[in-house]
């Protein structure tokens, strides 16, 4: 009896040691390359989804799964001589395939970094990341320098952004980047979730402000005054002061975003920095409309752009186009809650700013701060030109047509006399309803906005909560086509007779 009980104890402890030490070090447990995903979900997965996932990886090409179908041909290289006979590499890379657990807890960048080595070898592959799960992933740059063409980002799950501090560091500019592409694409139905809820409880105490907000007076005449002080992170400690965007192209060449949602931010949440040939078109953009400069699409120094068939809702501008730009073409946006679709700030600290050839149309814009706006620093130089805003429907904005040449996002700005020059600046087909300002035209008193031509503007006030101010305009010349509602009679026509006249200082040369 007693030998028997003995060996009961013994079988019993040898079984709690072995559920024991399954459970230790879990996160770290799948880091291995190429581990294959065993469970039924990932298997069915592929069936779902319509893709071949019995393809290999690597150069060992052995698979844990046994099937007779056959293997896919490999995708031909250009001006390349064909190489000795050997097994095709996958053209599609899952992340759960290099170790990512999906789970929304264990980090997963590594994984990720891994997928992207393996699918930047090879030209015209796809970086999948799956449907029904959950990915954490810390800042991570996914470089083209070393990078086949055409590369796809196919996501279909979602991707969370770390909430603790210790993964910040001292603060980083981005949290998702690709850099230095030629062919990229991001698309499919999943969500990048940067969860910037813990950073933005911090920001009002040292976040830059909207300028035009000095003109929004509720009509008890108080105005909300921010903490003075910060709210810490129970997860992690405080936030880092620089906060990151959330989705980051920089220096490539034909990029592509489609399908995907982007939310919550820190700061924005898709931007483009010296790019050429960007696509974006049906994807959706979604944070509070209080959580502070969380643009939805920023760009700079991009030029051949496309943007259409988005539905950006967010807490600073829809859009915000800045130096460096040209030939811009937005069309069938739907912004707000924000502060409409920007071009600037441009001149900050003195710099030299060159945007031209601008068109925006075809946008519906409810509960904005701003309809269409330039906004410029004084002591700038250089040129906004060849802007067209048309067909823009406004519902309970505030100020629905801006210029404003006096821009500042602090308390106090000095007065300078030069200014980035605006010229051939149209506004046309601007309809629906104000709560502040119908229009504001606040352009330099050294260089006056020249060229703005106004069409069909039909503005009527909706009465909420703000006091209502009459159109205003301050050195802006150009010509009414037609009769405007309410009459802008405050615009100059013609042109302006002594101001001093622009020269190579001022303009930009494409």
């Amino acid at each position: 009896m007693s030998a028997f009980s003995f060996r009961s104890l013994t079988f019993m402890m040898f079984i709690t040691f072995l559920i024991w030490s399954s459970q230790i070090d879990t996160c770290n447990a799948r880091r291995g390359k190429h581990w294959r995903q065993s469970r039924a979900s990932s298997a069915s997965l592929y069936k779902k989804k319509g893709k071949n996932h019995h393809q290999h990886h690597g150069n060992n090409g052995k698979s844990k799964h046994k099937h007779s179908s056959p293997k896919a041909p490999p995708v031909p290289e250009p001006n390349i001589p064909p190489s000795p006979p050997k097994q095709s590499p996958s053209t599609v890379f899952n992340v759960l395939d290099f170790g990512a657990r999906g789970d929304g807890i264990c980090d997963d960048t590594k994984a990720f970094q891994a997928a992207w080595a393996a699918a930047c070898k090879v030209e015209a592959s796809t970086m999948m990341v799956p449907s029904e799960f959950t990915f954490l992933v810390g800042p991570v740059s996914f470089s083209g320098s070393n990078c086949n063409p055409n590369i796809v980002f196919q996501l279909e799950g979602t991707i969370i952004a770390p909430m603790s501090s210790k993964a910040w560091g001292s603060g980083l500019l981005e949290w998702l980047e690709f850099t230095k592409m030629i062919g990229i694409t991001v698309q499919g139905t999943g969500t990048i979730d940067g969860r910037g809820s813990v950073w933005w409880q911090e920001s009002p105490y040292n976040d830059p402000l909207d300028d035009e907000s000095k003109l929004i007076i509720p009509l008890n005449n108080t105005v909300e005054e921010n903490s003075s002080i910060p709210i810490s992170n129970s997860l992690g400690g405080k936030m880092p002061s620089i906060k990151p965007t959330a989705l980051r192209f920089y220096g490539s060449f034909n990029v592509t975003v489609t399908s995907i949602t982007i939310q919550n931010s820190p700061q924005c949440h898709l931007k483009f920095d010296f790019c050429t040939g960007v696509s974006v078109f049906n994807m959706n953009v979604i944070s509070p409309g209080d959580s502070p400069n969380t643009d939805g699409i920023h760009l700079q120094g991009s030029k051949d752009v496309l943007i259409r068939s988005t539905n950006l809702a967010c807490g600073d501008d829809c859009i915000s186009i800045q130096t460096g730009c040209t030939n811009v073409y937005i069309h069938n946006v739907n912004c707000g809650p924000g502060h409409g679709i920007s071009i600037g700030g441009l001149g900050k600290d003195g710099t030299r700013a060159c945007v031209s050839n601008i068109t925006v149309r075809d946008i519906n814009m409810h509960n904005t701060m701003n309809g269409v706006r330039i906004k410029t620093w004084q002591g700038g130089s250089g040129s906004v030109q060849g802007v067209l805003f048309s067909n823009i429907q406004v519902s309970e904005v505030e100020l629905p047509i801006v210029i404003d040449q006096y821009y500042c996002d602090k308390r106090q700005c000095k007065n300078q006399t030069s200014a980035v020059s605006l010229s051939e600046i149209t506004f046309e087909k601007i309809k629906g309803t104000y709560t502040v300002k119908p229009v504001h035209l606040a352009c330099s008193d050294n260089l006056p906005c020249v060229d703005v031509t106004l069409t069909d503007i039909e503005l009527k006030p909706q009465q909420e909560q703000y006091h209502m101010y009459d159109v205003f305009c301050w050195q802006t010349f150009g010509e009414l086509n037609s009769p405007t509602v309410p009459p802008i009679g405050c615009l100059h026509v013609g042109k302006p007779s002594n101001n001093r006249i622009q020269n190579d200082h001022d303009l930009c040369y494409t």
